[in-house]
């Protein structure tokens, strides 16, 4: 289903990206994979990250076979790894599969299973096979195969979406890129993408990694990018480079979450936040004119949360006060009524200041206020402090958040019949943990961690101008869509 088109919400990002929790070091993971309700993902050197909620990671138990950069699909009850391998001097290397039917190694059915190599380069061609990346297209349920390094071409086999291995192995696999390294392919509304990472690696907070892409109609390409340049011929639009506190973005791994949410993740070739580690991020993955844009996670900060359906504001439902004050009559001077000669739109002549929440909050009611929406005046009960809750968990790529009016303690909640209330302090019930998803158009969805005693899962939506509620989310609707916007 199409997802209504709304321009990209702006995030006022006042303090430093939010960071996985645990220990999320790794280089070149793979596609993040599902099994028993936990995820997995696997890098370089056998490395393996596991989580149960997507925000929280460990490291979990190597697999059979170790190599550079794997990826990892699910076909039917099993799970195949592809592991490459350089054989003796690079680009001289080649690709294995392994598969197991579960990849929870306390589980009776976990064993890795050797089913030798589906892709190789002998040293001499200009191809060097490692850097797998698995794609099976939703269309016809084929299964494909991308591969490569600077060493050479970005080559495409097909693989038998039954046991994994390759098909028509005599066959001469497909050119399709150059200069560039890990690719992988994603599908969206009638396109082929091919993501490969550009520039360096494996030279920490010196790395030039960045993630470009391109597409095409066929799955065979060409893959063009937004100038028309095939990256065959070294195009590459940019998806993601470098920035903030991180360097060096590669191997990007899709997550669709279904609803209008998706996710990607990478990893970056140092996090100076991490003394300079190798590590995973997972952010949200949106879309805009035909091509996938990363997306940033909520920081930790002051916004106002502003329905897309109706232009009007979340706010504490209480009397507001006007920024400044109540407008008082001037005598006008000479001439016309303005600016410049006093009269009733003369103003103060002054900057007027924010409003201090510790004066005009003196006039709200004491304990629980109920919560509406209004048009957005610059008022303390309309400005909303999101932030990251520590030790109660999270999900895929986020924790959990508390959402308070600026400046207090008064905390949004959600009320067991499904309706919205301004606490007077946090208390940490499931009822005021709200979990943050940005949409693939950029806006937001807003759902508590928990309803008093109930199971079901509702989103923060507006039913009116005036009127906030919780509901049942529903993708093709923007009722449910926030803009999350510096105040």
């Amino acid at each position: 289903m199409k997802l209504l088109a709304f321009c990209t919400a702006s995030v006022a990002l006042t303090s430093p990206l939010l960071a996985l929790e645990g220990d999320f070091r790794i280089h070149d993971p793979s596609t993040l994979v599902q099994c028993g309700g936990k995820f997995y993902t696997y890098g370089t050197g056998g490395t393996t990250l596991v989580s149960d909620d997507g925000w929280t990671w460990r490291r979990g138990v190597t697999p059979a076979r170790r190599g550079m950069a794997p990826d990892i699909v699910q076909l039917g009850d099993r799970y195949c790894l592809y592991v490459a391998r350089n054989v003796g001097a690079q680009p001289r290397a080649d690709i294995n599969l392994i598969w197991s039917q579960t990849l929870d190694p306390d589980s009776p059915d976990y064993r890795w299973v050797e089913e030798g190599v589906v892709a190789s380069s002998d040293g001499v061609e200009d191809c060097n096979a490692i850097d797998p990346g698995l794609f099976q297209d939703p269309n016809d349920g084929r299964l494909w195969m991308v591969y490569g390094s600077y060493f050479g071409y970005i080559r495409l086999v097909e693989l038998d979406p039954t046991t994994g291995k390759r098909l028509a192995a005599d066959e001469q696999p497909v050119d399709i890129a150059i200069n560039c390294e890990a690719p992988i392919m994603i599908h969206n509304d009638g396109w082929y993408y091919l993501l490969a990472t550009h520039g360096s690696c494996c030279r920490g907070a010196d790395s030039g990694y960045n993630i470009r892409m391109g597409r095409s109609r066929k799955m065979t390409g060409p893959f063009l990018d937004h100038e028309g340049i095939d990256m065959l011929q070294g195009g590459g639009k940019l998806f993601v480079g470098s920035g903030g506190r991180v360097i060096g973005p590669g191997h990007f791994g899709r997550i669709d979450l279904g609803d209008g949410v998706e996710k990607f993740s990478c990893h970056y070739e140092a996090d100076l936040d991490q003394g300079g580690a190798s590590v995973m991020d997972i952010r949200p993955l949106l879309w805009r004119d035909g091509w996938p844009v990363a997306g940033e996670n909520l920081a930790e900060g002051s916004y106002r949360i502003t329905s897309a359906r109706t232009g009007t504001t979340l706010e504490m439902a209480v009397e507001g006060e006007p920024v400044g004050g109540r407008r008082v009559r001037r005598r006008g001077g000479p001439g016309a009524p303005g600016a410049g000669g006093g009269g009733p739109f003369a103003g103060t002549g002054g900057v007027i200041a924010d409003q201090d929440v510790a004066a005009v909050s003196r006039n709200w009611p004491e304990g629980d206020v109920p919560v509406r929406m209004a048009n957005y005046l610059c008022q303390a009960q309309q400005k909303w402090t999101i932030t990251p809750v520590k030790g109660v968990g999270g999900y895929l790529g986020s924790p959990y958040f508390k959402i308070t009016i600026a400046g207090t303690e008064r905390t949004l909640a959600a009320t067991a019949d499904g309706e919205l209330i301004a606490l007077a302090k946090y208390t940490g019930g499931p009822e005021q943990l709200w979990r943050i998803d940005q949409l693939t158009d950029g806006t937001w969805r807003l759902m508590p961690k928990g309803l008093p005693g109930a199971d079901e899962s509702l989103a923060l939506s507006a039913i009116g101008s005036s009127s906030a509620t919780l509901g049942k989310f529903a993708p093709a609707s923007d009722k449910h869509r926030w803009l999350i916007t510096a105040p």
